[in-house]
C-alpha cells in the first residue's frame, strides 16, 4: 500500500497568511482547470472524493492541503502531539485558465498562486498535470517561469495519454522533455525537471508517478509496487 493513501484532509487556504506552520516537505499539484488534477490525486490516494473534481472547470478557488501521516479526519489538526507525526502534505493549487471565472476572482489566484510557488520554503516540488493533448499552453509556462528559478523539482504528468495513440504519446512526452531541457540554471545545468504519461481512466503511469511524488515527497520507497496500482 502507498503512502500516499493515507492522505486525509487537512485545511483549506485563500490567503497566504494562512499557511500551515508546519515545516514537513509539500508537494504541490498544479494544472489547467481541465487537465485532470483532481482526478489525478484522487487516484494517487486511492481516494474517490478527496478531491472534489467538478463538472464545471475552476471551481476549486482555495488551496487545499491534505496530510500523510499524523492526523486522521476525526482528531482535531492543531494538536501538538497529533501534527508532529505528520510526514508530508499535498497541496491541491486552484486550476487556472477557466475564461467564466470573474476577472477579480482571477487576479486572487494569480497573486496567491504566484506568491505561493514562488516564495514557499516549505514547497519540495510540483507536480504539473497537463492534457497530454494540448500540453504547455501559455499559462503552463507562465506556471514554469514562477517556478523555474527556485531550482526545485518539476515533475509533469501528462494526463488523459488514452485519448493518444502510440506514436502521438511518444511525440508529446519528447516535445515536453524538449521544453524542460531548455530550462537551465547560470551554469547552464538542467533544472531537476521530469515528465511522464498517465492516464487516470486507464490507470497508465500510476506506478511511475506514485514512486516519484513518494520521492521527491521523502517518503519511503522501498518497492515501486506497493501501491497497488496496475499499468
Amino acid at each position: 500500500m502507498s503512502q500516499l493513501w493515507q492522505a486525509r484532509f487537512f485545511t483549506t487556504v485563500n490567503h497566504l497568511r494562512d499557511l500551515p506552520k508546519l515545516h514537513v516537505p509539500e508537494i504541490a499539484f498544479a494544472g489547467r482547470s481541465n487537465a485532470g488534477k483532481s482526478t489525478a490525486i484522487n487516484l494517487l490516494c486511492n481516494q474517490k472524493k478527496l478531491c472534489f473534481a467538478s463538472k464545471t472547470p475552476g471551481r476549486t478557488q482555495h488551496i487545499n492541503y491534505f496530510s500523510i501521516g499524523g492526523a486522521h479526519v476525526a482528531q482535531h489538526r492543531k494538536d501538538a502531539t497529533i501534527v508532529e507525526e505528520i510526514r508530508a502534505l499535498l497541496v491541491d493549487l486552484p486550476g487556472y485558465g477557466y475564461a467564466e471565472v470573474a476577472g477579480a476572482a482571477k487576479n486572487h489566484w494569480n497573486q496567491l498562486l504566484g506568491s505561493y510557488v514562488q516564495t514557499r520554503e516549505q514547497l519540495t516540488a510540483l507536480v504539473l498535470i497537463m492534457d497530454a493533448r494540448r500540453p504547455f499552453t501559455d499559462l503552463d509556462l507562465q506556471m514554469l517561469e514562477w517556478f523555474a528559478p527556485t531550482g526545485k523539482p518539476i515533475h509533469c504528468l501528462l494526463s488523459k495519454a488514452d485519448k493518444l495513440n502510440r506514436s502521438e504519446c511518444a511525440d508529446a512526452l519528447r516535445q515536453t522533455e524538449s521544453v524542460l531541457a531548455s530550462y537551465v540554471d547560470a551554469e547552464g545545468q538542467r533544472f531537476p525537471f521530469t515528465a511522464q504519461l498517465f492516464s487516470a481512466l486507464k490507470r497508465t503511469g500510476l506506478d511511475e508517478a506514485d514512486l516519484k511524488i513518494r520521492s521527491l515527497a521523502g517518503l519511503e520507497t522501498e518497492a515501486s509496487n506497493d501501491s497497488g496500482a496496475t499499468e
